[in-house]
C-alpha cells in the first residue's frame, strides 16, 4: 500500500507543479495563456484586431491561439508525468 500512497502523491505534486507552468498560444498577436494542466489563465485580443470588428477573425484567431497553447500545455504535461514515473520506475523500458 505505501508504494501505491507514494505513487498518489507524486501525481498530486505534479499536479501542483503544472498549475505553476503557464504556456502562451498566440496566433497574430492574440494571445492566449494556460497553465499545464490546460486552464485558461488569460485572454489577450490586440485593440487594433477589436477596432477591425471582424467577427470571424477574431474567432479564427482565438482557436488558433487556444489550440496553440493546448498542445503546448499536453507536451508540459506529458513531460513532467514521464519524468515522475521514470522516477517511480527506474528500470522500465520506455521510462
Amino acid at each position: 500500500m505505501g508504494k501505491l500512497q507514494e505513487a498518489q502523491e507524486k501525481m498530486d505534486e505534479v499536479k501542483r507543479k503544472l498549475d505553476e507552468i503557464i504556456v502562451l498560444g498566440e496566433a497574430q498577436g492574440v494571445k492566449v495563456a494556460l497553465n499545464a494542466n490546460k486552464v485558461v489563465t488569460n485572454v489577450d485580443i490586440p485593440q487594433i484586431i477589436l477596432d477591425d470588428g471582424q467577427k470571424e477573425q477574431i474567432e479564427d484567431l482565438l482557436i488558433l491561439a487556444f489550440n496553440k497553447g493546448l498542445e503546448k500545455a499536453e507536451n508540459v504535461a506529458q513531460s513532467e508525468g514521464a519524468s515522475v514515473m521514470k522516477e517511480m520506475l527506474p528500470n522500465m523500458p520506455g521510462f
